[in-house]
């Protein structure tokens, strides 16, 4: 078995781990950077609202608009840390460094949008693709900087802790202590350990453990499974957001219509042309997400229509071609004309407000591991996140985990343990099987544990999944190691942690809504 050790290895390379990347090379450090394909295959790549660049003289405003999105259950202290170094981290890297082509208006100042739950305009973007302008720039700056190996089509099976996984059995009496990860090479079929001073999960989210998506494939809450495996204090999973508005139309593939088209003017109506949020909230069809993706489903359940729609009668044309160029265009190619008709439209799982619980400079309860973005909770969220709020978490977090990071490598070098061999089973896994069982991990999570959830369908969902793990897991056990059978033991175990955590709670709350009744 191949070992290679270095200082940091993160897992993901979307904003978070590559930003993260960044900083501790530039400190002389050496990283790894593992993600499942190509540097753009990342959730931050398909982010296409924009990012929070709030200079405003009263950060109270955006404190309150964050606390509010989340039904009043976002953690202070996440908050404070995103509003108070969030202006600096957008200015530094993005704008002074890497010099991101934000939109500007004439006089050239950026052009600020805002988005739902936003009382102001207060988001930079460019046109509608601005996860893929931001991802690109930082990207190719990470391949220009030695010190980063970056390894595309890799993907972690497990991490390696003392307790299981050093060589050295009085390791077992050290605290939980994580020590990097076994990954496989997909291009090779080898698995690889990886040894690391530190571990940084930012593996994106868990939307690809449900029906309907805006994820990348391949998210199904990787790094949410690995830390379950080792002790990790999980958080608040069951706050799932549902993106209001994804595109819907039988037999092509959802993809997200961002907020943004909202924030300048266009409005949520029935089949018949009414405007249906208008009654439900104070901001309309500018309503947190959670609110418009419950009241989007209460009306298809009411009227038996399949979807909701996006009027967009309100903007010129020019205007839309100008401003949602990606949005025309893809909707274009599946035969609807935005600058003429409105846009079908449904929910679908868009963000984990919940993860792996995490200080606000990164850290687990596992010495050594850390987790930022998507995959860590510090309660920025709460119950509901806030539009163009991920980016920017991305960015802040992985600078705080970077500044703690480097002070305690500064520290002598321990040596790193020694872990124990990887064997795997000759049997190929049947990829019929594999793909059967994540369709009805995805089925089971959408019908019982999505938008409305209720005690009777949660139960039902957690007795299904349940034997779906065992069938799972003496699968697992028999064979190979492959991506989609990594990526299936982690989306019936990440799917089963949701179930429990919404299980727990009784309360709704944001993005978490419960039946009355059932």
């Amino acid at each position: 078995m191949k070992i290679i050790s270095t200082d940091c290895l993160v897992l993901g390379a979307g904003l978070a781990g590559s930003a993260y990347a960044l900083h501790l090379a530039r400190a002389g450090r050496k990283v790894e950077l593992l993600s499942l394909a190509d540097p753009l295959q990342a959730n931050s790549d398909w982010a296409q609202g924009g990012i929070i660049y709030d200079t405003s003289p009263d950060p109270a405003r955006l404190t309150q608009d964050i606390l509010d999105a989340s039904d009043g259950t976002a953690n202070p202290a996440a908050i404070a840390q995103l509003v108070a170094e969030g202006p600096a981290a957008v200015k530094e890297l993005l704008i002074d460094e890497l010099g991101v082509g934000f939109d500007r208006e004439i006089t050239g100042e950026l052009h600020l949008t805002r988005e739902g739950g936003h009382h102001e305009r207060r988001i930079i973007h460019t046109k509608d693709a601005t996860g893929h302008s931001i991802l690109a720039a930082l990207a190719a700056r990470v391949d220009a900087t030695p010190g980063i190996t970056r390894r595309s089509g890799f993907v972690a099976i497990d991490l390696l802790t003392l307790s299981h996984n050093s060589t050295e059995l009085r390791d077992r009496y050290e605290p939980l202590t994580c020590f990097g990860c076994y990954a496989l090479d997909t291009a090779s079929g080898e698995v690889v350990a990886f040894t690391a001073r530190k571990t940084i999960l930012a593996t994106g989210g868990l939307g690809g453990v449900f029906q309907h998506t805006t994820n990348q494939p391949g998210s199904v809450g990787h790094g949410v499974a690995m830390a379950y495996r080792v002790g990790a204090r999980l958080m608040d999973l069951e706050y799932v957001q549902f993106h209001p508005t994804a595109f819907f139309k039988k037999g092509a593939q959802p993809f997200l219509i961002t907020e943004a088209l909202r924030g300048e003017g266009a409005v949520l109506v029935d089949s018949q042309g009414r405007r249906f949020m208008d009654a439900l909230h104070p901001l309309g069809s500018l309503a947190p997400r959670d609110v418009v993706s419950r009241a989007i489903q209460h009306q298809l359940a009411a009227t038996g229509e399949p979807c909701a729609y996006l009027d967009l009668s309100a903007l010129k044309p020019e205007f839309i071609r100008e401003r949602f160029p990606s949005i025309h265009e893809r909707c274009l190619a599946n035969g609807v004309d935005i600058t003429r008709e409105p846009i079908p439209v449904v929910p679908a799982a868009h963000f984990s407000c919940g993860g792996v619980h995490a200080d606000l400079a990164g850290r687990t309860n596992v010495r050594h591991l850390h987790a930022i973005g998507e995959t860590a909770c510090t309660g920025l969220h709460g119950a509901n996140r806030l539009a163009s709020t991920s980016l920017l978490e991305c960015l802040v977090a992985a600078k705080a985990c970077a500044r703690a990071d480097l002070a305690e490598l500064s520290a002598p070098d321990a040596t790193l343990p020694q872990p124990r061999e990887w064997r795997s089973p000759d049997k190929i896994a049947d990829p019929l099987l594999i793909r059967q069982d994540l369709q009805q991990i995805r089925q089971t999570m959408w019908n019982y544990a999505g938008i409305l959830r209720s005690p009777r369908r949660l139960a039902r969902a957690r007795r299904i999944l349940l034997e779906l793990r065992e069938d799972i897991q003496a699968f697992y056990r028999d064979c190979r190691p492959t991506r989609d059978l990594i990526e299936l033991r982690n989306a019936v175990q990440t799917a089963l942690l949701v179930v429990h955590a919404a299980t727990l709670n009784p309360v709704s709350k944001g993005c978490h809504h419960i039946e009355a009744g059932e």
